[in-house]
């Protein structure tokens, strides 16, 4: 009777993976909105007159308050102020704003409204921003794009406090339990979010023959209403946890500028904040590109109107289907008897096989590129639990960064080759975007553990926040230099899907060389130092 009465939700199995899919769920509709743009590119040339550089810029808005106006220091504050519930709905309400002014700066609503007006005839010189480079707006971008740009700031400032929120809340509900495996659940299910954006934006925008995009952000804006909702039920389970066991929210070290002297001196802290941020800098901000990429480069036939591959109803399935692969390769990983695991991996394959065959008769690039997270669920866990036991976390770096480099090269060079053939291209396509998921497991899987190893444990919260904020420079900065690099190279007036992406994908392909050089450094200071990060994080 006792230990009934001192049972807590946390002690719930059932409990803590609600908690964990509420926090998992929130996440996956920030990551759909994140890239829900992405897709349809092309369109929004089309229809709102932006060019690769306005497009680039307002893709690098997202991150432009967290980099300059260091709101992700400040979001740290307010999460170890003011704990984990009420940061989690303050996030989500957050994103909520920022992803309601993107929708009205791309709705119909917009065109010729006062506001535009105001939008097309100031923020054209930003003072000191302007002189530096950095500026947010230039003169001469559309005033929809400056809208959305400013929105998708908001929204960004939501999403970085979403993010630490999330894992400080994981920590807070599984410690001393299956951690390792929620960390993973909660990641394989936001990297779903970007798969989900891939096939879902492009079929909202061309909904019904009619191409709208802003019914594409609408979606998004909907996704982001339910977020908030997952918060808010997060807050009044999380309250009533806290209730039970008489605890106050776990709190960690607070950011401390003192610290920033410290870790700045420490060449750990560089090998790793600048790996952090040449690699993700060569992944996220490709995302917002990819499906455009691939209408450029591959031959796609629309299928006949009246077949059926060219109904909604594919849409869907192949949606299911997603969910049936990372599902069944997700938890192949965790079954004990060999004939279960083995039993599942196939189910995966074979489902993976299937979408692939239906993204080809689809032909649509949305479909194709939406695949690029299943690996990366499917191979996570096989990663963790091998770098726990076996150790390589420099080695798999490496790895990592030589895929990087082949799939982007693969892209630049090998993949135009098979322009006009139907079969051979998105061939080419979907193993080298498999790959490059794959690449996004190695990398980060290996990457994280390390940072405790390199860096004195007084200040790790501390260096955790200055290299999100590194990398945030990368995420701003990269989006903006592809579209600027597109522009340059390519003839003013080009179609949206005839450009040319050679030299963006060589400016990607070189981050992930300056990567595998940073590895070998790593290595060697490793084997000089014997700070021990080839070594099993299990002993």
């Amino acid at each position: 009777m006792t230990e009934q009465i001192q049972k807590t939700l946390r002690d719930s199995a059932a409990m803590r993976w609600t908690a964990l899919l509420l926090l998992a769920m929130a996440m996956f509709c920030s990551y759909i909105f994140m890239d829900i743009l992405s897709p349809i590119k092309d369109l929004m040339q089309e229809t709102r007159g932006w060019d690769s550089t306005a497009f680039g810029t307002m893709q690098g808005s997202e991150v432009f308050l967290n980099v300059f106006a260091f709101f992700l220091i400040f979001a740290g504050i307010i999460l170890d102020k003011m704990g984990v519930r009420f940061t989690a709905v303050l996030s989500a309400a957050v994103m909520l704003v920022g992803a309601c002014i993107k929708w009205y700066a791309v709705s119909e609503a917009f065109i010729g409204s006062g506001l535009e007006t105001w939008f097309t005839n100031n923020l054209n010189y930003i003072p000191v921003f302007d002189e530096l480079g950095v500026s947010p707006f230039y003169e001469g971008m559309p005033a929809s794009a400056k809208f959305a740009a400013s929105g998708f700031m908001i929204f960004g400032c939501g999403c970085e406090m979403a993010g630490i929120t999330v894992s400080r809340g994981i920590v807070k509900w599984f410690k001393g339990r299956e951690m390792a495996l929620a960390m993973g659940s909660e990641m394989a299910l936001a990297r779903l979010g970007v798969a989900t954006c891939m096939i879902f934006s492009p079929f909202f925008a061309r909904l019904g023959g009619e191409v709208s995009v802003s019914r594409s952000v609408a979606f998004g804006v909907v996704l982001m209403c339910i977020a908030l909702i997952m918060t808010i039920v997060y807050f009044v389970m999380d309250q009533k946890l806290d209730a039970q066991t008489g605890e106050a929210e776990e709190k960690d070290d607070p950011f401390k500028i003192s610290d920033i002297g410290k870790i700045l001196s420490d060449s750990g802290f560089w090998l790793v904040a600048l790996l952090c941020v040449l690699y993700y800098s060569a992944i996220f901000p490709f995302q917002k590109y990819a499906v455009n990429m691939l209408q450029c480069n591959l031959t796609l036939v629309a299928p006949d109107a009246n077949s059926f591959w060219a109904t909604d109803t594919v849409t869907y399935i192949q949606y299911a289907l997603m969910l049936f692969v990372a599902a069944t390769g997700f938890a192949s990983n965790f079954q004990e008897k060999t004939g279960k695991k083995y039993g599942l991996l196939g189910l995966s394959i074979l489902g993976l096989v299937t979408y692939c065959y239906m993204g080809f008769m689809q032909q649509t690039a949305g479909s194709i590129f939406a695949v690029f997270p299943l690996l990366a669920v499917l191979i996570t866990p096989i990663l963790g639990k091998y770098l726990d036991h076996h150790g390589k976390a420099v080695s798999m770096l490496m790895l990592g960064s030589l895929l990087l480099i082949f799939c982007h090269l693969t892209f630049a060079f090998i993949l135009p080759l098979f322009k006009g053939s139907t079969t051979g291209g998105v061939v080419i396509a979907y193993i080298t975007i498999l790959v490059l998921g794959s690449s996004f497991s190695l990398v980060p899987a290996s990457l994280w553990p390390s940072v405790p190893k390199l860096v004195d444990a007084k200040v790790i919260g501390s260096a955790y926040a200055l290299i999100f904020w590194i990398q945030n420079i990368g995420l701003w900065l990269f989006p903006l230099l592809i579209g600027k690099v597109l522009d340059a190279t390519n003839p003013e007036g080009t179609s949206a899907t005839e450009l040319n992406y050679t030299a963006p994908l060589i400016m990607l392909a070189s981050l992930g060389v300056a990567a595998l050089l940073l590895g070998l450094v790593l290595k060697a200071v490793d084997k000089k130092k014997g700070l021990g990060l080839e070594e099993p994080n299990i002993k």
